[in-house]
């Protein structure tokens, strides 16, 4: 048995709930926030013990515990982490990411910074390759976005027919395309430059702007427009 005690037989002071309601979240670290959302251990083990195991799985990395599905939380075998804690851990996260999310359709655009939150949001933490695309008016505001595929881990198919047959149904004039590279790789790969290039040059010809082409990954993000000065 790793802990005789429970938590209950914790000093006041050191229980996760107590010092998060009397202190504040910031002063809980990591494993006593899982420990929270777990809500009970197992005889061996505390909720504390099990959400430290949890994070040693994952090198004590929330980035990498945030790509976690609830199949990969249950295949860690984690013995007292079962299907609900394994939801329960995943909402958590999810919620923790929709805080840093607004949606974006309305809002007036002025360079790519402006979007990159809400694009990391969206992209970053997808074990699969996706596309998509922001679609503004004249007046720089988002007015549609949408995923347009969805690939494998290595990669995706984007058509651009598809790209602007749902630009010209929106009546925009300017487009941000957008995808992600699971690998964590920031630099574009020769087909990223060779669509970028096919989209920039079609956006042309029905006078469309291709505004940037984002490339998000937990390491960051890569922008065309900021990368090229002749963009």
């Amino acid at each position: 048995m790793s802990n005789q005690f429970t938590i209950k037989n914790w000093s006041l002071n050191d229980q996760p709930i107590y010092k998060l309601h009397h202190k504040g979240a910031k002063y809980v670290s990591d494993a006593e926030l899982i420990a929270i959302i777990l809500q009970q251990g197992t005889p061996a083990q505390n909720a504390v013990d099990l959400a430290r195991d949890l994070l040693f799985r994952c090198n004590n990395n929330l980035q990498k515990l945030a790509k976690l599905t609830v199949a990969d939380v249950i295949a860690l075998k984690i013995k007292g982490i079962g299907k609900v804690k394994a939801i329960r851990i995943i909402a958590a996260i999810e919620l923790g990411s929709r805080r840093m999310f607004t949606t974006w359709v309305g809002q007036p655009i002025f360079q790519s910074g402006d979007v990159i939150a809400h694009l990391k949001y969206t992209l970053q933490f997808e074990p699969r390759e996706i596309f998509m695309v922001l679609l503004l008016n004249q007046a720089n505001k988002i007015i549609h976005e949408q995923i347009l595929s969805e690939g494998g881990i290595t990669g995706t198919v984007a058509d651009p027919r598809v790209l602007f047959k749902l630009a010209l149904s929106h009546e925009a004039t300017g487009i941000i395309i957008c995808h992600n590279h699971p690998s964590g790789q920031l630099h574009p790969s020769n087909m990223d430059n060779l669509l970028t290039e096919k989209v920039k040059k079609g956006a042309l010809l029905l006078d469309i702007k291709l505004i940037d082409h984002i490339i998000v990954s937990t390491e960051g993000y890569y922008s065309y427009a900021e990368q090229n000065n002749n963009w």
